[in-house]
């Protein structure tokens, strides 16, 4: 036993030097084998030049344990790059991502974290073991010889040579499209902490850069218009598929499917797959193009209703987490976080919120705006048991061979969602006062649909599944009766091509008659002039895309046409 130690003990401080670049590799290496947008010259650039790199810093000091120890934080960058791709089956780690590290609450974390714990396990054992080694070498000041390194620093040098070639080849093929901040691993993750940490720094001064923005917002109707009251609910994870509106086999809609004034529609696609910046799209007049460079600079769609003479409400059954949506709803005269107090909430309970807020304001023109929890992961939580409607809604994890018990639990909070909208919609007919109500959710889902085997959203690369929304609006029969061109114009849009991000915003401002230059009417439903759009996405780079430029595939494209929807 002790020989077998001694041999052992000497051996590991070579064994670490060759190991540990081949471990900071592997996730360059599985990206290029994932990404298909990447040339032949990406894949072999991806491997070559970082493991050459990496091999050259583990031959040229003797002291390998104490490297292994100086690279734990890219240890971190590649276990968090491994996670991902075993969660979405592709792509770094987004800026968006760490956006959402960022603003994604402690439960949130830990449900998702816990249908992800044979990945944790498995990058555990990966990089663990080099870790405790370097320490351990470190400790016992074992080196590596100079006979030793020298092998490494030939081949670390002869792949560094190698990398640098083929990325001067990938830049002579392609000069605009080749950036090693996009395509290299780790320099393009490095590269999207600073993006992240940028655009988290641009929204905390977001009081300061949007502080002399006005909408120049007036009622057009006067006199006329006292007393009408408009809502906008913002839903959560929310996809079309999963509506009986939209023809879905399931009666996951029994209420709005009997409520007279509710148009539904059903080819509504989301131009972000991420709520941090779908609800700031919804919420404001900017286009996808502008979002990026004028997002912090320019107020939410309660600003404009504040300007027109609104008394004004912001209801979230979401956590504050510092994002732009929250400067976006403490705009109003009355903004409630019902989870402020840290206990577990469910969205009917910001009805109650509106009750009250419409009992005090009596005869005043309302506008509300409702943030809900929606079809959030986990499921089984965003509902009560009154809304079980279909049974086998335990999933004991995760995974593809549960899917049927994740759709129950999933169709279930469908089902609730419907009891909620609807539940809005009695309250403003009782109070016999002219009302209109949008809705429409951020984004939608995956549930592990098919042979990528995704699941949840916000993916660096979208699905169909997971921009395809859902979309309402209903008007109660006094705002049908004062308004029938708009109300026209809302049934003749049913059929039409939509994006939520650009007409969520004019549609509901041109319901109420809010004038502003900020208003786009072609993107309004509710006006004669609505134009369909040609469709867009807001990537991690907030750059507006087409569809074809997204990371949609075939299998997208191909739900797309069956779903009725044009690219």
């Amino acid at each position: 036993m002790k020989k077998i130690a001694k041999i052992f003990h000497r051996c590991t401080a070579p064994a670490l030097m060759w190991i540990l670049p081949l471990l900071l590799v592997l996730p360059g290496a599985v990206l290029a084998y994932t990404e298909y947008l990447y040339t032949g010259y990406d894949r072999f650039v991806n491997i070559a030049l970082p493991l050459g790199f990496y091999l050259l810093c583990a031959g040229a000091w003797r002291r390998i344990g104490l490297t292994s120890i100086l690279f734990f934080l890219l240890m971190v960058l590649c276990a968090f790059q491994l996670v991902l791709i075993y969660l979405y089956g592709e792509s770094i780690i987004a800026i968006d991502m760490f956006l959402n590290v960022l603003t994604t609450n402690s439960r949130e974390v830990g449900e998702l974290l816990g249908n992800l714990l044979p990945a944790v396990a498995a990058v555990c054992v990966l990089y663990l073991p080099p870790l405790g080694a370097g320490i351990w070498l470190t400790v016992k000041k074992d080196y590596t010889t100079r006979v030793q390194r020298r092998p490494a620093l030939i081949v670390g040098g002869i792949l560094l040579f190698a990398g640098l070639c083929g990325m001067g080849m990938a830049y002579a093929s392609d000069p605009d499209g080749y950036h090693p901040s996009h395509r290299l691993f780790p320099v393009n993750v490095i590269s999207n902490i600073g993006s992240a940490c940028k655009r988290s720094m641009q929204t905390r001064h977001y009081a300061q850069t949007s502080a002399s923005f006005t909408f120049h917002a007036a009622d057009s109707r006067g006199a006329s218009g006292d007393g009408e009251i408009y809502v906008m609910v913002i839903g959560e994870t929310a996809r079309a598929e999963n509506w009986e509106l939209a023809g879905y086999c399931r009666p996951t809609n029994p209420r709005l499917s009997h409520r007279r004034g509710v148009v539904f529609y059903p080819y509504v696609m989301s131009e972000s797959n991420t709520t941090h910046k779908s609800v700031p799209l919804m919420m404001s007049h900017l286009t996808a193009a502008e979002f990026g460079d004028s997002i912090n600079d320019v107020k939410g769609v309660i600003g404009a209703f504040e300007e027109a003479g609104y008394a004004t409400a912001w209801f979230s059954a979401q956590r504050r987490n510092g994002a732009l949506i929250d400067a976006f709803g403490e705009e109003a005269d009355t903004a409630v976080f019902i989870t402020d107090d840290d206990a577990d909430h469910h969205d009917m309970e910001l009805c109650r919120l509106v009750e009250d807020f419409l009992a005090s304001h009596a005869g005043e023109k309302i506008f509300i705006t409702l943030h809900t929890y929606g079809s959030h992961f986990n499921y089984r939580e965003r509902y009560t048991d009154d809304y079980r409607i279909f049974s086998d809604d335990n999933a004991p994890e995760a995974a593809p061979e549960y899917r049927r018990q994740l759709l129950d639990s999933y169709d279930n909070t469908i089902v609730y969602t419907d009891a909620v909208l609807d539940s809005l919609a009695s309250m403003l007919t009782a109070t016999g006062r002219p009302a209109a109500m949008i809705y429409a959710a951020d984004h939608g889902e995956d549930i592990f649909d098919d042979y990528r085997t995704r699941f949840l959203h916000a993916s660096p690369t979208p699905t169909t599944r997971q921009l395809h929304v859902p979309m309402v609006v209903w008007t109660s029969e006094g705002y049908a009766a004062r308004h029938p061109a708009t109300e026209a114009a809302l049934r003749a849009n049913r059929g039409r091509q939509i994006s939520s991000s650009r007409s969520m915003f004019n549609t509901i401002v041109d319901l109420a008659g809010v004038n502003t230059p900020n208003l786009d009417r072609r993107a309004s439903l509710a006006s004669a002039e609505y134009t369909e759009p040609r469709r867009m996405y807001l990537n991690d780079y907030n750059e507006a895309v087409p569809l074809e430029l997204s990371g949609l595939r075939s299998v997208d494209f191909a739900v797309m046409d069956s779903l009725g929807i044009r690219p």
